[in-house]
């Protein structure tokens, strides 16, 4: 039974470490919204899928803003689908203040970001990672 008990054990922070080596784990740059302001979206496992949450946001002379999005969740219940793609989950657009059903797909340094909203479909932007 400990042996069981051990391996299952084992597996499961390995587990862990695979999915905190996701490739979409880090840090993007959005593109500039409407307003002309861009941010950086930390992006990490929470649960089954993958959440982002506002870290940074700058204006459009990349200086920074005391924003009140700061450390607002913006992306959720994202899932890995295999091959850099991502569905399922939730975007949150500030400067509309609507969420969007979104998918996105990951490719190298590039994360193309879509989502609708009622028939309104809004390209996101491909974000950029943040070294």
């Amino acid at each position: 039974m400990f042996r069981t008990f051990g391996a299952t054990v084992a597996m499961t922070f390995m587990a862990g470490a695979v999915w905190a080596a996701d490739p979409v784990v880090g840090t993007w740059k959005t593109i500039p919204d409407d307003n002309g302001n861009f941010g950086h979206v930390q992006m990490a496992p929470c649960g089954d899928a993958f959440c982002g949450v506002l870290a940074k946001s700058f204006d459009s002379a990349g200086k920074p803003l005391n924003s009140p999005n700061n450390g607002k969740r913006i992306v959720w219940d994202m899932k890995a689908k295999g091959s850099g793609a991502y569905d399922g989950g939730k975007v949150w657009s500030p400067d509309r203040d609507k969420t969007y059903n979104s998918k996105m797909q990951l490719s190298g340094d590039r994360l193309t970001v879509q989502g609708c909203v009622l028939m309104i479909c809004r390209d996101g932007g491909t974000w950029s990672r943040v070294r």
